[in-house]
């Protein structure tokens, strides 16, 4: 279709009018990119094709961030400070940054995998910044919108995996340490944790249980928390 890459691997029609013409039983979407587009998901079921992952509400709710963040909060799972919406002005970033002081992040709101998040560390980073993860967000995901939280410094990074059934039941599948990163994207991960509390061990792969029933999660998932 002479699209650039990256648009092309996101054009659903096409991906879908290749697994109808060659009878594909199912869509494997990768991760990232697709694998996190509840649309995708939806035309994928809509057309009689599985899509191995979870539901297209699931990927929904997940993949608007700030709506993960009041379910994590309804589940009474700890967040980091950050906005209840996306934010529509440059402005809103400002007043955040006066409330809760740098360093903060811009997040895609609709998407993940490293992409459209920046880190701001001072009033004059801020309006770079903000455009640059907005145009990032925008290629990545088909919508710009950002949030902002503050942003915690040399957290561990802490995943856990997750399988849950059609019938509503969760497990989980002990952690893994992802704190080795570049751009926001894991370098390497070490399973198990090292050096992890176990009552802290307890603690997160709790809260991911739990957020994992408040979603009516299903199939394999992993959660990313962050501790300090």
């Amino acid at each position: 279709r002479g699209l650039a890459p990256v648009q092309a691997y996101l054009h659903i029609p096409d991906i879908i009018k290749v697994a109808k013409e060659n009878n594909v039983d199912a869509v494997h979407p990768g991760y990232g990119f697709l694998s996190e587009r509840a649309d995708f998901a939806q035309a994928c079921q809509d057309a009689g094709v599985r899509f191995i992952g979870p539901s297209p509400e699931v990927v929904r709710k997940m993949g608007d961030k700030v709506e993960a963040r009041a379910i994590a909060i309804a589940a009474g799972v700890p967040v980091v400070p950050g906005t209840d919406a996306p934010i529509t002005s440059l402005h809103e970033a400002h007043e955040f940054s006066n409330t809760y002081g740098f360093p903060i992040i811009f997040k895609a709101a609709y998407g993940g995998g490293g992409r459209g998040m920046r880190v701001v560390h001072s009033y004059e980073e801020l309006e770079e910044n903000y455009n640059r993860a907005y145009s990032e967000a925008l290629a990545a995901f088909g919508n710009g919108a950002l949030f902002v939280e503050k942003f915690i410094e040399k957290p561990r990074h802490i995943e856990v995996q997750i399988l849950g059934d059609q019938y509503g039941n969760i497990l989980h599948l002990y952690e893994r340490d992802c704190s080795i990163q570049r751009r926001h994207q894991k370098v390497v991960e070490i399973a198990p944790a090292a050096h992890l509390d176990p009552q802290l061990r307890t603690k997160l792969t709790s809260d991911s249980v739990k957020l994992a029933k408040q979603v009516k999660a299903r199939g394999l998932r992993g959660w990313s928390l962050t501790w300090t």
